[in-house]
């Protein structure tokens, strides 16, 4: 998974002008494979709807995905033919790899796909880019599963496609509708971000991308669309079924690691330039509370099963600090590394030795409050003692986070220097431009 984004947080949204110099405002990209015999009747459309009806100047790029019939050459044609149209030729097969490859390298500061066949009504695409280019939204995507959405297609496909939402919602905790609709739309600016973290390069590219941009708080919108099956359609469904329920397990396996630096994608709490600078709200707290009420709460449950073993056979002192003991040690760890996102083993005893320290000051709470519990009531019930364990734990908590945020794991994200990730022109796939 990679991970070697642009440094530092997106920008405030902002309104885009209709007139940018040179350059079109939204590029919309069409992949490919083997359509030479629907290809250009479905540019000359696409083309025909946006010159009609679009305010804004656009293009239309055909992304080839290594196509071993004419495709190519009707694409070239195209890109000759008609000013707007561009064509791209790849040599790898894959929607993503295509996608990414034209995205990454575009001009354009609205970027979308959507699939050759048409499917979608044309007249959903201005309100599927209109929140983007308003500063609204960082992304939007057709769903076929909306209520007032008009859907023609057989059973077979109803149920893969509703299935396959279930899966993301209660796997992924995705909240989107409708996942695998072939009409999408992004800023560029969240693209240049977003597609370094993006692994996969077939079907699952855009469920990848949505599922990340969902997690790191960036506003996904959902346009209804009408949309028109296509029966020639050359999507395996069992093949790109398996890989999908892969790259479910791998973006899930890499969330519940905190292995994606999802904080770099936070945008800033709305537009007005008073919002972009909140103060005495420090960036990643939200997330990092959640995390941490999360591992505190599973440490809570560790530490009360320890307490009541080694109660069994010593007394409460001794059953407290041991139990204290070897859940701070769990849960130093588990902070280190899916609450402040911190991987690998440099400092890592470090954090432990720190963590102790932190452990120490919540023994003095808990063992101080057995202690004042023994001197007022004698001999408390077993009942008495959790009850005032968990409440001591309660204080301790609020003061270990407040430790681990500010002394063991600060914030050093100024220092982070990221990897090269730069492309040259000349390490892309060979371009036709039209020449007019």
């Amino acid at each position: 998974m990679r991970t070697d984004t642009p440094r530092g947080t997106l920008p405030a949204r902002e309104h885009l002008l209709a007139h940018t110099a040179g350059r079109p405002v939204l590029d919309v990209v069409i992949p490919v494979y083997n359509e030479e015999n629907d290809l250009e009747r479905c540019v000359r459309r696409l083309h025909d709807h946006l010159a009609r009806t679009f305010p804004y100047g656009f293009r239309i790029t055909v992304a080839d995905n290594a196509s071993t019939d004419s495709t190519p050459q009707v694409a070239t044609w195209l890109a000759h033919s008609i000013p707007e149209v561009e064509a791209y030729r790849l040599e790898e097969k894959g929607r993503g790899r295509a996608l990414r490859t034209v995205w990454s390298h575009s001009n354009a500061p609205v970027l979308a796909y959507m699939d050759v066949d048409l499917s979608t009504d044309l007249n959903a695409l201005l309100p599927l880019v209109a929140p983007l280019i308003s500063g609204h939204s960082d992304l939007a995507i057709g769903s076929r599963l909306a209520r007032s959405s008009r859907v023609v297609r057989g059973p077979k496909r109803e149920f893969i496609s509703r299935a396959y939402n279930l899966i993301l919602r209660g796997s992924l905790a995705a909240r989107f509708s409708d996942a695998q609709c072939g009409f999408k739309a992004i800023r560029r600016e969240v693209a240049e971000r977003l597609l370094p973290m993006v692994e996969d390069t077939g079907w699952f590219f855009d469920t990848e991308l949505l599922v990340l941009a969902e997690r790191a708080g960036l506003r996904i919108h959902e346009v209804p669309v009408d949309w028109v099956d296509d029966p020639d359609s050359t999507v395996h469904i069992v093949s790109t079924a398996t890989e999908d329920l892969k790259g479910v397990w791998r973006v899930g396996r890499a969330l519940a690691l905190g292995a994606l630096p999802l904080d770099r994608l936070a945008r800033p709490f709305g537009d007005d330039p008073r919002d972009r600078q909140l103060s005495g709200v420090p960036g990643g707290l939200a997330r990092q509370l959640v995390g941490f009420c999360v591992v505190g709460a599973l440490s809570t449950l560790l530490y009360l099963l320890l307490y009541s073993l080694f109660r069994t056979g010593a007394g409460p002192q001794v059953a407290n600090a041991g139990a204290l003991l070897l859940s701070a040690v769990a849960n130093t760890a588990a902070n280190r590394r899916l609450t402040f996102g911190i991987r690998g083993r440099e400092r890592a005893m470090r954090h432990q030795a720190q963590g102790l320290v932190v452990f120490g000051i919540g023994l003095a709470l808990t063992s101080g409050s057995l202690a004042a519990l023994s001197a007022a009531a004698g001999h408390p019930s077993h009942a008495v003692e959790l009850a005032v364990l968990v409440a001591a734990n309660l204080a301790a908590t609020m003061l270990r986070f407040l430790l681990f945020r500010a002394w063991v794991f600060p914030d050093r994200r100024e220092n982070y220097v990221p990897a090269d990730d730069k492309r040259t022109a000349s390490a892309l796939p060979y371009t036709v431009r039209n020449s007019r």
